[in-house]
């Protein structure tokens, strides 16, 4: 995909340049070739020739018009002819050669390669003429970006001048989204200017550019040759690398942005915060804690039991570099280890590696705090007072060097009213020693000047685009991408430290890594109400996050559009995909699998083009957890075996967790309730890298579901504790209709008919409709047993009804089987008998379609991130079902509209 993007989707120069590619850029490792010499020489040469058979006069226009459009469109060709008084009939001579043809709008090349050849083949006297000539013309309103490029191009040879007026005018470019431009601005101004440190800050300024417009080889060659920056780093490496490298760097960034009179210490800001994030708590973690630690673990040491390494207790998610111990885990929490189960020890269940956590009797919440076993802890208890140890305001917390202290990890996280948090008074955004990088790297336009100061406490968290909440906000994407939440905690000490605000989301989620749910609702809703039209596409992906995080999947879907929208509306290409990744979660539990699989599909193919590998294995998942939905067990094994096979290699926990979890929905609905368990089990005992805490979260409802039909239910309700008491704190009405649902299936006999009763109305009041089918299936199910036999074919009938709607067909099954058990007719599948098409699956009939417009195997293995072997299989399926047998007879078959003639 990246290929045909870096040749303009020609196939012939995408085949002329495979063979020419090293083995590390055919690995992904090193960026492709830029220059058109070097991607397609044999395509270029051929159509120089043809451009210099040409008359002198005819090669004249076309090197004006290529120089209006490449790299760069200026729409100033029809001008500057008129300026100079060209004669446009030599054109004609193009035209009979089909090289291009003239339009009301000025010349269209016949593809890009030959607009290309047009201006290459002319000397380089010659373009700068033309160059001079353009900019000349162009004196309109807006026009100031465009004329500065012209004027750069034609320049002779450097000067700082024109290399200021081409910095200015990116700076023009970009806030008026314009990143391509923008690009290419600063580029030429590195080329203009005398001064190397100069030239090497600006190719840095060109490589962020490139990024976000999409263009990621550029941007990986510029800053080859720019000034080291961290925040550049850790931005290619959230989308394309190690997230957790990705997180460090970010981090990184913003603290080697500030004012520097955060701490005093040891000179080392990060490392200074990284100190004060553990505090006070590795004292009680050096002591053992309360619950009996080992004597020399140091402090990550803990209640790890005789054959555990440290870490253990609580199950927090293993150190590493960079991470705060959470207060528990570093205090070995109270419940202790569980011998030989590896470096990260915790409450897990049996069989599971560390970490076990909440589906595992007295383990960690899903959120990373520690709860009584079998039971809910309360939110707001005693030991979540303030002051009080657990509240996020310890002691080593508060007394920081410098006074910046107090904020704590309270800075931004807090509970309304508290230290940091919304309409609390914060400290000023970081000083202008962070200079426009910082807000570069989040792809926002910034204001020209730096933002000191204090920062009014309503707009606070709304000055994203201040230097250093980009990064935050990057920051805070790895941690999530990861799945160690509790680097959260770490970048709020940060921000606190800094005295800058922060992302609510970030804050939201390090208070909820600290067990402190209500303030991490407040904080949420406060980022998830942050989702008007137009507004930042950062700050509209993290308000759909939040919202995913809240249940509002509503609101979600509406956010992540936006952010989109607005994305593409700013020139933001690479943004567009991320925020269709978390899009997709939104269309899986609103019970639109097609519509959410057609448009994942579309946002891998944009994820692959522009080298965010990170986002394309998150989409993998996504289309493997639709997959599941729609029963197409192939699609959602390979896809699933792709994302973990990627993600692991890149410690990506959130798509492997979510691939995890789309392979044990398929053994859920297909009734393979051990091998569901098993896999949802293990996604309990992942750490970092691995698992993720959200995902594992989600999956809850599904997990209880499938241990209470294998009979486990001692490990089903603890888990069931701890996703009602989030259900309670952020006041869910789906997520508490799947908390009723859990109870009920809990729940012995005739006891479980209330709690159904209750799901299904917070169902009625919520968007998960999918999940409301869920719900009546396992309802009627329930009814059956219990000899209430119209109650529950209602009930199975409406759940048989919403499944052929979402197209899930082997839930629909269960359903069949269920009413077939309670002696009721069964009716086939609707349509089925007029309409051969509706006997295909979603992906079947995308395929079918495909391949009746010709596509051969390899062509839709390519536009649907499959294999041919894949897509072979399936078109077997389709012949089987369809009862034909060459592909003629499946042209015939379907109409051009991909329905039955």
């Amino acid at each position: 995909m990246r290929v045909l993007y870096a040749v303009y989707g020609d196939p012939r120069a995408a085949a002329e340049l495979v063979p020419l590619l090293t083995d590390r850029q055919s690995a992904g490792l090193d960026p492709l070739p830029t220059e058109p010499s070097e991607l397609a020489p044999d395509l270029l040469r051929s159509h120089r020739a043809e451009i210099r058979a040409l008359p002198d006069g005819a090669r004249l226009l076309l090197l004006l018009a290529a120089a209006d459009q490449y790299p760069v469109a200026t729409h100033a060709f029809l001008r500057a002819v008129t300026a100079v008084r060209l004669d446009t009939r030599p054109l004609e001579a193009a035209e009979a050669a089909g090289i291009a043809q003239a339009g009301a709008g000025g010349v269209v090349f016949r593809d890009a390669w030959t607009r290309i050849a047009a201006y290459e083949t002319g000397s380089p006297a010659d373009r700068r003429d033309v160059h001079r000539l353009l900019a000349r013309v162009l004196h309109g309103a807006g026009e100031t970006p465009r004329r500065s490029w012209h004027r750069g191009a034609g320049a002779l040879g450097p000067s700082a001048r024109l290399a200021a007026e081409l910095g200015a005018a990116a700076e023009q470019a970009r806030a008026a989204g314009q990143l391509t431009l923008t690009r290419a601005l600063l580029e030429r101004a590195a080329l203009l200017s005398p001064t190397p440190s100069e030239q090497s800050r600006l190719r840095a300024r060109a490589a962020t550019a490139a990024w976000h417009a999409g263009a990621p080889d550029h941007a990986r060659r510029l800053a080859a040759t720019a000034t080291p920056d961290d925040g550049l780093t850790g931005l290619f490496a959230l989308r394309a690398g190690n997230a957790a490298e990705a997180f460090d760097a970010l981090l990184t960034a913003v603290v080697e942005g500030g004012d520097g009179e955060a701490g005093q210490g040891s000179g080392n800001g990060l490392a200074d915060a990284r100190h004060e994030s553990r505090g006070a708590v590795s004292e009680e973690g050096a002591r053992g804690g309360r619950g009996g630690g080992v004597p020399g673990r140091g402090e990550r040491g803990g209640a790890g039991a005789p054959g555990s390494r440290g870490q253990g207790g609580a199950g927090a998610p293993g150190s590493g570099g960079l991470g705060a111990v959470s207060e528990e885990g570093a205090r070995g929490g109270r419940g202790g280890g569980v011998p030989g189960r590896g470096e990260r020890g915790g409450a897990g269940a049996p069989g599971s590696r560390g970490q076990g956590g909440a589906w595992a009797p007295g383990g960690v919440s899903v959120w990373g705090n520690r709860q009584a076993s079998g039971t809910a802890a309360v939110p707001g208890g005693p030991e979540r007072r303030e002051g009080a140890p657990g509240a996020g305001g310890d002691a080593g917390l508060r007394d920081g060097a410098g006074g910046r202290g107090a904020a704590g990890i309270r800075g931004g996280a807090g509970a309304p009213g508290s230290a940091g948090a919304p309409g609390a008074d914060m400290p000023g955004a970081m000083s202008a020693q962070a200079g426009p990088r910082a807000a570069e790297v989040g792809g926002t336009p910034r204001s020209a000047g730096a933002v000191r100061g204090a920062v009014p406490p309503a707009a606070a968290a709304d000055v994203i685009s201040a230097p250093g909440l980009h990064l935050l906000a990057r920051a805070t994407e790895a941690a999530i991408y990861t799945g160690d939440l509790r680097r959260c905690r770490e970048a709020a000490v940060v921000a606190g430290r800094l005295g800058a605000g922060m992302p609510g989301t970030l804050g939201g989620l390090a208070a909820a890594f600290e067990g402190r749910y209500e303030d991490a609702r407040g904080l949420l809703e406060a980022a998830a109400g942050r989702c008007g039209p137009g507004g930042d596409p950062t700050l509209l992906v993290h308000a759909g996050i939040a919202a995913l995080m809240l249940g509002d999947h509503t609101r979600a879907a509406t956010a992540t559009v936006r952010a989109a929208a607005s994305a593409r509306a700013r020139g933001a290409t690479a943004t567009v995909a991320q925020a269709l990744e978390f899009r997709a979660y939104a269309d899986f539990w609103t019970g639109r699998p097609q519509a959410g699989a057609a448009t994942a599909t579309d946002a891998l193919r944009q994820a692959y083009a522009t080298g965010q590998d990170n986002g394309a294995c998150h989409l993998q998942a996504a289309l493997a957890m639709f997959a599941a939905v729609t029963g197409d067990a192939d699609a959602c094994r390979e896809r699933a075996a792709t994302a973990r096979s990627y993600a692991l290699a890149r410690g990506l926990g959130l798509p492997a967790a979510l691939a995890q979890w789309a392979l044990a929905f398929l053994d859920l609905a297909d009734g393979r309730y051990a091998g569901a368990a098993a896999r949802l089990r293990a996604l309990a005992g992942f750490g970092p890298g691995h698992g993720h805490r959200a995902i594992r979260h989600l999956a809850t409802p599904h997990y209880v579901e499938a241990a209470v039909r294998t009979g486990d239910t001692r490990v089903a309700r603890a888990a069931h504790a701890d996703y009602h008491r989030w259900a309670s704190a952020v006041r869910s009405t789906d997520d508490l209709a799947l908390s009723a649902r859990c109870r009920a299936l809990l729940a012995p006999g005739a006891e479980a008919v209330e709690h159904y009763r209750t799901a299904l109305d917070l169902h009625a009041r919520g968007d998960r409709d999918f999940e409301r089918a869920r719900t009546e299936l396992l309802f009627g199910s329930a009814l059956r047993r219990l000899r209430r036999r119209t109650e529950a074919r209602d009930r199975l009938y409406s759940a048989l009804e919403a499944f052929e709607y979402f197209g899930a067909p082997h839930c629909a099954t269960q359903a069949r089987v269920e009413l077939r058990a309670l002696g009721a007719p069964a009716t086939p599948a609707r349509g089925r008998s007029d309409d051969p098409v509706t006997r295909l699956t979603a992906q079947q009939l995308l395929i079918a379609r495909m391949a009746a417009d010709g596509a051969t195997n390899r062509e839709i293995a390519a536009r649907l991130a499959l294999s041919p072997r894949t897509i072979d299989h399936h078109l077997r399926g389709v012949f089987s079902r369809l009862g034909i047998r060459s592909r003629i007879e499946l042209v015939r078959l379907l109409g051009d509209d991909g329905q039955v003639r």
